[in-house]
Order: structure tokens, then C-alpha cells, then sequence
């Protein structure tokens, strides 16, 4: 049985959609249940809902052999796995946002509002500036309006939010949207089955 995680939410569903015109459906999944578990026996494998940043984790466990993640997850969290294919789908920006009167002192510490304090830090790593990072879950465009912070670092699909809250993009600085990964035992002794997935998900991107 080939166990694959998807992420909940809309991402997770155009994944899904992916699958399904591959080849790989999987009755009811769209339902709205809260079924989390769901079989395909006549292709053996498994398919199961977990959050977007939990995905990672069961693939790298070995719960599930195969799934899908968010390339901005994968920066957050360094998972030890495969990365074997982009999906081409939740496709988004990580970017460094502020208030449109901001202008940066590079002689103070800069204050950074963010979800994804592993990729803040490595991004300002490499230009060598001195930050503090500010973790916080949500509502981002808040922090340099109310003064938390100086900059915002979030992943932006298409700049609305920024815009009506006065922010601007300072800077994009990756490319983002879901990849297909693997657990690495798996890929080694599953490789056949993972290599025609991915064969007939390049089909369908």
C-alpha cells in the first residue's frame, strides 16, 4: 500500500485534482466529511488529509511515503526528504513587505514580522544584516502599521491584501508552489510506483 499526504485546504484539493486526472482517484475525497483517511484498493494505495505543515513530517517519518508540500513549508522546515517534482500549482511569492513611507537604516536593527522565521533569518543571513525577528501567526499586514515592526516577511499571491492595509513590496525573493516529495526509504524501494506517479502528474501539470 503506497501511503500519500495531502495538505488540507485548497491547495491539498488542486493536488488532488492532479492525481485524480493522473489516474489516482480516490472515491469521496472531496466530500465535504471529515473523513481524513481514504483507500483505493484496486491501486493499493492510501491517501489521507493532514495541515499543510504537517505534511513534511509524516513523509519524513515514513508514515506516508509520498506527499505533497508547499515549497515554503520545505524552506521553513528543511524536511530529510526527497523533492522530486513541481506541481505547478499554488503558485505564490515570498516576498519582504512595509509601509510605503519605509525607508531602511542599515545602521539599526531592523525589525521583521513573520510566519517563517527560518526563511527571514536566512534571507537577511545572506545580505548580513543585523534583524530581529518577530514570530507571529497571522494578520502580518499589522505589524508595521501599528509600529511592531519595520518589514513583514509572507508569502504573496496577489499583493491585494498588501495594498489596501498601505504595505508595499520591498522585495520578492523566492518562488513558491507545491512539490511533490518522498520519503527516502520509500523512494528506494518504491521507486517504480513513485517514478510513474511522477511520469503521469508531468502529464497533467
Amino acid at each position: 500500500m503506497l501511503n500519500i499526504a495531502l495538505p488540507k485546504g485548497r491547495l491539498g484539493e488542486k493536488v488532488y485534482k492532479l492525481f485524480a486526472k493522473a489516474g489516482y482517484e480516490f472515491e469521496g475525497i472531496l466530500d465535504s466529511s471529515r473523513r481524513l483517511v481514504f483507500e483505493n484498493e484496486a491501486l493499493h494505495m492510501r491517501c489521507f488529509w493532514v495541515k499543510p505543515f504537517d505534511v513534511p513530517v509524516y513523509v519524513e517519518r515514513g508514515t506516508a511515503d509520498i506527499g505533497a508540500a508547499g515549497k515554503d513549508i520545505l524552506l521553513e522546515r528543511s524536511p530529510d526528504v526527497y523533492e522530486l517534482l513541481d506541481l505547478g500549482v499554488g503558485k505564490c511569492r515570498m516576498a519582504v513587505a512595509a509601509r510605503e513611507d519605509f525607508v531602511d537604516e542599515p545602521e539599526r536593527t531592523l525589525r521583521v514580522a513573520t510566519e517563517f522565521p527560518n526563511i527571514a533569518g536566512n534571507y537577511y543571513a545572506e545580505l548580513g544584516r543585523d534583524i530581529d525577528i518577530i514570530t507571529l501567526r497571522g494578520s502580518l499586514e499589522l505589524a508595521p502599521v501599528l509600529g511592531l515592526s519595520d518589514v513583514i516577511v509572507d508569502i504573496v499571491e496577489t499583493g491585494t491584501t498588501l495594498r489596501e492595509n498601505n504595505l508595499r513590496v520591498v522585495n520578492y525573493f523566492a518562488d513558491l508552489s507545491a512539490r511533490l516529495i518522498a520519503n527516502k526509504s520509500a523512494y528506494k524501494f518504491k521507486r517504480e510506483i513513485i517514478t510513474e506517479i511522477m511520469r503521469r502528474l508531468r502529464g497533467h501539470d
